[in-house]
């Protein structure tokens, strides 16, 4: 099997760029890099008060990995960067998500896909819809571009287009 993932990317502990640069470049030996994001900053969404802003942006990964695979990957990505999963939404130095894989749906206690909460996050919609705003949600239809109108930008803030 081989699909087009959509990772969503996020840091705001530590050096938020330089982790990001480098989660860009460990994500493209996990096959090809054929679309990466604006870098976008925005306000922490939930967890405990008093985090800094993050920055986030997207990519697109042409890979051989089946999505469990994919996962546990961006998973060690994230433990190298020294990210804790200690609280829900905590602050973190590096969050990768995977948002879509291909026209995949899956539900089961280790992933699910879609994301289930990627359509309803301007700080996740702006930089896929830097990659590919007619992308379409699998279930729904709704598009990224759509979604991102319905929700508009909400503090999510474009700080550079090429990173």
């Amino acid at each position: 099997m081989s699909g087009a993932a959509f990772i969503a990317l996020g840091a705001n502990l530590g050096e938020p760029l330089a982790t990001l640069r480098r989660a860009r470049e460990a994500l493209g030996t996990l096959g090809t890099l054929t679309g990466v994001s604006g870098l976008y900053r925005t306000a922490p969404v939930g967890g405990p008060p008093g985090q800094p802003d993050y920055l986030n942006a997207a990519v697109r990964l042409q890979t051989a990995l089946v999505p469990a695979e994919l996962l546990a990957a961006l998973h060690g990505i994230e433990a190298g960067a020294g990210r804790l999963r200690r609280e829900r939404w905590e602050a973190r130095t590096l969050d990768l998500d995977l948002i879509l894989y291909g026209d995949r749906v899956q539900d089961t206690p280790g992933l699910t896909l879609p994301h289930p909460r990627a359509w309803e996050r301007a700080f996740v919609l702006a930089p896929l819809a830097d990659l590919d705003p007619e992308l379409a949600h699998p279930v729904s239809g709704e598009t990224v571009g759509a979604a991102l109108n319905r929700l508009g930008l909400g503090g999510v803030t474009r700080v550079a287009t090429d990173w």
